[in-house]
């Protein structure tokens, strides 16, 4: 296994719609293994393929509290196939726009389907932070930032903030 980089916005890769995977094998047994172990260590509670600079529709989440016992799902293909009418609001932040929080309002529980590691084919009912986790995990593989959601003021403030950061790394 492997830390893998963290793409940081605004890196034109997470503006990218990410290709469905054509068979579930080693390579991407390989890249969810490592895609955990970096969401793990950065922390986090999810994370898309595209965010490790990987344009296939894979996504790890795990929001258990307990972190002596994590409870990852590992999602191949995810595809949300409802949505409830009842919305949420959960402040949000990403891996990939560090430091950066906002509230954005999503469906309060969904279904979806996807493959798991072993390329089976499984159905899920998500709500509260695990459907919100999802969602914003999904949102990535479809070129959409968090930030998307919330007012153009706020975003620009965002990503004004984080264009600075990547050029002190650069200039590090």
């Amino acid at each position: 296994m492997a830390i893998l980089d963290i793409v940081i916005a605004p890196d034109p890769v997470l503006k990218t719609v990410c290709e469905p995977v054509k068979e579930v094998n080693d390579e991407i047994r390989e890249l969810l293994k490592n895609m955990l172990e970096t969401m793990y260590k950065a922390p986090g509670i999810g994370l898309a393929a595209c965010q490790v600079g990987v344009t296939k529709r894979v996504i790890v989440v795990d929001v258990s509290d307990d972190k002596e016992e994590n409870q990852p799902y590992c999602m191949v293909n995810p595809e949300i196939t409802w949505e409830s009418d009842e919305y949420s609001v959960y402040q949000e932040g990403c891996l990939s726009l560090p430091e950066q929080y906002a509230d954005v309002e999503r469906p309060a529980a969904i279904k979806l389907r996807y493959l798991d590691e072993t390329g089976k084919q499984i159905e899920l009912e998500a709500d509260g932070l695990l459907a919100t986790c999802i969602q914003h995990e999904i949102d990535h593989l479809d070129g959409v930032l968090f930030v998307d959601h919330i007012s153009k003021l706020k975003r620009g403030m965002i990503m004004k903030k984080l264009k600075k950061v990547v050029a002190a790394k650069a200039a590090g």
